[in-house]
């Protein structure tokens, strides 16, 4: 019987509906450091203030109640200049702009600068200069805006004893690996992409306006990466949607905003613990590791705000890899607000109404589509921005399912502090997070299933090299992680990960572990360094030592020496 489960374990692992293997198991990069990120704080500065400071208090709360945004909601530049342009357009200010960058939580810190009109500051009425936009904007006027985007990266990335030099054995099978894969002693490949795409937006009456966006990205590999050494390059439409945004002011100053749109599009719930990983990337795509694609095969959004309450309603599509296509979609509501003024509060509702995914309890084969989860989620950072304070943050989620018996649960907690005033301004902060895995001796299956989870090596990508080997299920991490800051822009986060099995039946992971003799999984230590020469160019780099544990070792039957890599890339972006 033991076999039966191994061999079943193996075909859903490789294929096209099986969970464990769907897609390449790379830690992503985050090459955007604003993009889809939490924002942290926002704060609105009059550039040109004028005498009268209740003229000046009710302007700002106006430029808020446009943006309608608030710590812990997601970085979106473009929903961003929406509300932009509809402030531009009020007879109070002459223009408005934004700047985003990185906080002391991983976050984002958004400024808001507002120039008034000449009336405004000096109470009578005079035309506003024309400026000509600068690039990336390439047209503004009357409430109208079109910008360009422009990204392109390249990066080195290395391993020595990539899959802890046992290639063999846990790439088996594995149907992303064509050709030689990187395995014992050292290898390394080059990749990069180019991201180039429009995007506007224009008023279709005061109140209401219109946008979208289309863009194209290109990208290649060449080397010995972790499954191939092919040399691969790939072409592709990235984004292509439509939108409509809109809202009114009460008299009360009550803020609604609602936006609806549809095409390939980005989304992401939170920090990414359910769902941000929207497109695959890798094999034929190449730039496995620098992830340039985001954006879903159609993702449909309804996005709704009452002052500081936010309601979404969403259908996602992923853009999984043509070979692995499990046709998976995803709807659900997700309402986010903040309370007692330090607390921000979601709670997200899913489920899966088609997809050809498996999941496999003992010799059975259990369908993915009917799965229902429910999420809770709150931070807490009474510090504002550049003070030094503790914070905190929590999530607790339950699947179930609505064709059999299914109970399975993730969660995590994480307490931190701000040394705003200590050399070099560290952020020291201790995560605890669990993943269910399946009891053999329960009748129901428990093995968390991880959507689309993942982002980066500061969110839920769990550790640079382990999350290659064990992804977000059936998973017990504990991380201690640091921010330091020894000049304004450079950055150095230093991670030290304690891994475990949350059970020893680990069917639908890598084939290689799909029974356990243990449940020490190993440790890793990594240092990434960034360096922000400006907004527009960005420097990274990481180091990781993986150091596999008991689990892992009598998996793999022979173990001689940690897997290290190294990475580094060049970003520059408009």
């Amino acid at each position: 019987m033991r076999h039966q489960f191994l061999v079943s374990g193996l075909v859903g692992a490789l294929g096209v509906i099986g969970l464990g293997l769907a897609q390449p198991a790379s830690a992503q990069v985050q090459t955007d450091p604003v993009s889809g990120q939490r924002i942290e704080s926002i704060q609105i500065l009059i550039k040109n203030p004028s005498a009268d400071t209740a003229f000046n208090s009710r302007v700002e709360d106006l430029v808020r109640r446009t943006i309608a945004v608030f710590p812990s909601d997601v970085y979106s530049e473009l929903r961003l200049l929406s509300s932009l342009a509809r402030i531009s357009l009020m007879p109070e200010i002459q223009q408005a702009k934004h700047e985003a960058t990185p906080g002391a939580t991983g976050g984002v810190l958004l400024a808001i600068e507002v120039t008034l009109a000449e009336r405004g500051a000096a109470g009578k009425e005079t035309p506003a200069a024309q400026v000509l936009p600068a690039f990336p904007t390439l047209y503004e006027s009357n409430g109208t805006v079109v910008r360009a985007k422009l990204e392109t990266l390249a990066m080195y990335y290395g391993n020595n004893n990539a899959w802890f030099g046992r290639n063999d054995v846990m790439l088996n099978g594995n149907p992303f690996a064509v050709g030689q894969s990187a395995g014992k002693g050292y290898s390394d490949w080059l990749e990069g992409f180019v991201h180039l795409g429009l995007y506007g937006i224009t008023p279709i009456s005061p109140s209401i306006y219109t946008y979208g966006g289309i863009s194209a990205l290109a990208s290649g590999s060449v080397g010995q990466e972790l499954f191939t050494d092919k040399t691969r390059s790939h072409l592709a439409v990235e984004d292509a949607f439509v939108g409509i945004v809109g809202g009114t002011t009460s008299e009360q100053g009550d803020r609604f905003v609602y936006n609806l749109s549809t095409g390939r599009q980005r989304f992401t719930i939170g920090e990414g613990f359910l769902l941000v990983n929207t497109a695959a990337n890798g094999l034929n795509r190449a730039a496995l590791q620098s992830n340039p694609r985001w954006a879903g095969d159609r993702v449909t959004l309804g996005r709704f705000a009452f002052n500081n309450w936010k309601l979404d309603l969403f259908h996602v599509e992923p853009d999984e890899m043509p070979e692995l296509d499990s046709k998976t979609q995803i709807q659900g509501v997700n309402l986010e607000a903040s309370a007692l003024g330090d607390f921000n509060l979601g709670f997200t509702a899913l489920h899966v109404p088609k997809s050809k995914s498996v999941y496999y309890k003992d010799a059975n084969q259990l369908p993915r589509e009917g799965l229902r989860v429910a999420d809770m989620r709150m931070r807490w950072q009474p510090a504002p921005a550049g003070k030094a304070g503790p914070f905190a943050a929590a999530e607790l989620a339950r699947q179930t399912h609505s064709k059999f018996d299914m109970e399975a649960w993730a969660y995590f907690g994480e307490l931190g502090y701000v040394f705003a005033q200590a050399p070099w301004t560290p952020t020291l902060s201790y995560r605890y997070a669990r993943f269910s895995g399946d009891q053999a001796d329960s009748q129901k299956f428990g093995r968390w299933d991880p959507l689309l989870s993942g982002g980066n090596g500061e969110t839920w990508v769990q550790g640079i090299n382990h999350y290659k080997i064990f992804q977000d299920s059936n998973l017990v991490a504990h991380r201690i992680q640091m921010r330091l800051r020894p000049q304004q822009q450079i950055e150095l986060v230093p991670q030290l990960w304690f891994f475990s099995a949350d059970s020893l039946t680990n069917l639908g992971g890598n084939p290689a572990l799909s029974f356990l003799k243990s449940k020490n999984l190993g440790t890793e230590l990594n240092l990434t360094a960034k360096y922000f020469m400006s907004r527009n160019v960005m420097f990274q780099g990481h180091i990781a030592a993986t150091f596999a544990g008991d689990a892992i070792k009598q998996g793999l039957g022979t173990y001689s020496s940690p897997w290290i890599s190294t990475m580094f890339f060049v970003r520059i972006g408009y």
